[in-house]
């Protein structure tokens, strides 16, 4: 692979802040985590990686802590976050033990438990405990008596409005004071340390109700983001989920029983009832039905399915046939597994926004509480004012200093887009490709297999000679079917009666076929070899094969047998021009062949007679950014050396989904134009939560520079911005790009 994959695991380091979710988050299916873990590169020599589901990582505040935590240990060598899955890969040496790890972790106020590889991640609690709730409910009572009572007696400090305030920071508060405290011995600038100097500050300014609304705000903020952010992990782990956790399967003695699926090996041999799931891929041994594969493929019609033909894990049996298959492949390894992990492997890396805020939010958080330190001491100073109220101008600017919504909104967008693209059929390896796709200049396509079926079918059979088109046909199936020749086995499969019996037969290489039939010596094969009819050249001019049937020297009959085009191939080509990409086809075919191809679809830039290095040398040429499209086997050296790879087809081979950065399930174009769209899309929303995120904070900071900010508006800005940005980067799940956008 080139150059361009190196960007698959960069590591997360920045002082970005965020709010800690550890009470409230959904952690979804019990195995969903263990099936999270990042895809980090090989483990060094002679070293060793644990890996670790730590409930309350999923923010880089987390991350922050951790790192410092963990990465100062003696034998630590390396560290790989998967915040998403909240599951952390710790590569080091022998000197380190689990218990170690642990004990980091828990300096810096979480709990971890060590997954093991062939075990799943510890049962998931409940989204929002009961208790959390009950307690945050509490809180908001207080905070509210408070502010009332204080307003009512014009007294902010009297023993009843402290009572209230004191009562609600220890309900809502006491969690998000003890990890300010953690990131004060830390020395890491995050969220609740920033959160906390603004309570702190408030009481000391006794502003006791205002110190209770900020705590009580905040904490009821992080619950719902909670929430929020858990739907959009529920939303990967919910593709694990599809296929049944039990199945019927055979046993020796030709019974059946209901078996747990993670049990079974390749070659059980299962039964799918009407309107169940397929546990597992598999071929089809008994019985005929319809299967929808919508959830694997996006395609929303149903499949016929009878003995021979391939099922897929998820899927569901949609007709009214019994269907009994034997497994293909073992619980973990399925078409669906591997999809599932390489959305959260995808979603475990950064996007280039995600990369940019980042280094944007180490600069600015120090920067904005300079800026209030500032504010608290040398505005008074040079304006020969008060401080009290400027101190307290600087307590709402440190609130404001963090920024949560501008980091957590990149992720939520990025994952509920690949999420929707899965859905859709389409397997995005990385948030760099999502925001890529929309900047395509050029996407060059492969053309076996790819704009055409990739198996030649029969397309004219033209008799010169008083003999039938069906005697025509039967005379050559009969001489094709001893034949291995792919064109050969195209005019065999357009007859459908009986055969002849062949004498003589003989297969001349680059030549043809010969044999007697009835007594009567024929032969099929090359114009070039036994003549060539003048409406030869016209079938050849549309990139047809042709073979001539004679009978001795007379000619009979003209077959010609063609790679057809995929029903959707014009409609996707069309719709990429609209939109303003350039289409190429590259193909190793002979050139009469692919001109005329290109011709039928309306590609002016097509080449021929290409070897897979040539291709490469023709993606480099072409403008760029470039994706190249093909069956992510031979096409390989040109796939990867494009800005982004897509393999068609991917539903059958597993080689796809490896070698290529994007694989569509299905044999369907049309997917480009809409991951186009969804490319658009999710670059509006990011624009629109960077917007909203930016906006309100500098709303804030206004209103307060002129005195009219408070610190609960700061609180309830800076939490409405988060909350904003998520529900707003979760609209993504629901997009199903069913047309691309007009140009």
């Amino acid at each position: 692979m080139s150059a361009k994959h190196e960007h698959h695991h960069h590591d997360h380091g920045h002082d970005a802040c965020c709010g800690d979710h550890d009470h409230g988050h959904d952690h979804g299916h019990a195995h969903a985590p263990a099936a999270s873990s990042p895809a980090p590169s090989a483990v060094a020599a002679g070293a060793e990686r644990s890996r670790l589901f730590i409930a309350g990582m999923d923010c880089p505040t987390e991350e922050q802590l951790l790192r410092t935590a963990l990465g100062s240990l003696p034998g630590v060598l390396d560290l790989h976050f998967d915040l998403i899955g909240r599951v952390l890969a710790v590569d080091h040496d022998q000197r380190i033990a689990h218990p170690t790890l642990l004990r980091a972790v828990a300096g810096v106020g979480m709990t971890a438990q060590v997954l093991q590889e062939d075990r799943p991640a510890p049962p998931a609690p409940p989204a929002v405990p009961m208790a959390l709730r009950w307690r945050m409910a509490a809180a908001g009572v207080a905070a509210i008596a408070a502010e009332v009572t204080a307003y009512v007696s014009g007294v902010e400090n009297s023993p009843v409005v402290i009572a209230l305030a004191l009562a609600a920071t220890l309900l809502g508060g006491l969690p998000t004071l003890r990890k300010g405290a953690i990131a004060l011995r830390r020395g890491a600038l995050n969220i609740h340390l920033l959160m906390s100097l603004a309570v702190i500050g408030a009481i000391a300014l006794g502003q006791w109700p205002e110190a209770a609304m900020v705590v009580w705000l905040f904490g009821l903020a992080e619950m719902i983001e909670a929430l929020s952010l858990a739907r959009a992990r529920r939303a990967i782990q919910a593709m694990e989920a599809l296929a049944p956790e039990q199945a019927p399967v055979q046993q020796p003695d030709g019974t059946w029983l209901s078996q747990p699926v993670a049990s079974l090996t390749i070659g059980a041999r299962l039964r799918v009832r009407p309107g169940e799931r397929v546990a597992l891929d598999g071929v089809v041994e008994a019985g005929e039905s319809s299967v929808d594969e919508a959830v694997i493929t996006g395609e929303s019609l149903p499949r016929a399915k009878a003995a021979g033909d391939p099922l897929l894990a998820g899927s569901i049996n949609s007709g009214a046939g019994l269907l009994e298959y034997r497994a293909s492949a073992a619980p973990g390894g399925t078409l669906l597994d591997r999809m599932a992990t390489a959305v959260q492997q995808a979603a475990a890396q950064r996007a280039p926004t995600q990369a940019f805020i980042d280094r944007f939010a180490r600069i600015y958080t120090p920067l904005v509480v300079l800026g209030a330190l500032a504010l608290a001491g040398l505005a008074p100073l040079l304006l020969n004012e008060p401080f009290t109220p400027w101190i307290y101008r600087a307590l709402v600017l440190l609130v404001i200093a963090c920024p949560c919504a501008l980091v957590i909104s990149v992720p939520v967008t990025i994952v509920s887009g690949l999420t929707a693209a899965a859905r859709r059929g389409m397997l995005i390896k990385g948030g760099l490709y999502l925001e890529q796709a929309r900047r395509l200049k050029t996407i060059a396509l492969d053309k076996t297999g790819t704009l055409t079926e990739g198996r030649p079918v029969l397309t004219d059979v033209l008799p010169l000679a008083e003999l039938g088109r069906d005697e025509v046909l039967r005379i050559a199936a009969s001489l094709d079917a001893l034949s291995t020749h792919p064109a050969a086995a195209a005019i065999v499969a357009g007859h459908a009666g009986a055969l002849d019996e062949v004498a003589d037969f003989a297969s001349l290489s680059g030549r043809g076929v010969q044999g007697r039939i009835g007594g009567v010596a024929y032969s099929l094969g090359s114009p070039r070899w036994l003549g060539e009819p003048a409406q030869a050249a016209e079938l050849e001019a549309q990139g047809k094969t042709v073979v001539v049937l004679t009978r001795g020297d007379s000619p009979l009959a003209l077959l010609a047998v063609a790679d057809t085009l995929r029903p959707h191939s014009i409609e996707a080509v069309a719709k990429l021009r609209a939109l303003g990409v350039n289409v190429a086809l590259l193909s190793g075919d002979n050139s009469r062949t692919v001109a005329a191809i290109a011709k039928d679809l309306g590609i002016a830039d097509f080449r021929a007679e290409l070897l897979p290095e040539d291709k490469l040398t023709a993606v480099v040429q072409l403008p760029g950014p470039v994706a190249m499209v093909g069956d992510g086997v031979n096409d390989a050296p040109a796939m990867a050396r494009a800005d982004i790879g897509i393999a068609m087809g991917a539903g059958g081979t597993a080689v796809a989904l490896e070698t290529a950065d994007i694989a569509l399930m299905q044999d369907d174009l049309r997917r480009l134009p809409e991951l186009i769209a969804l490319s658009q899309r999710t670059a509006g929303v990011l624009t629109q939560n960077i917007a909203v995120a930016l906006g309100l904070k500098f709303a804030v900071l206004a209103l307060t520079l002129a005195g009219f900010g408070s610190l609960w508006l700061a609180v309830f800005a800076d939490a409405g911005a988060s909350l904003l940005v998520v529900l707003n980067g979760l609209r993504m799940l629901r997009e199903t790009p069913d047309r691309a956008p007009p140009a």
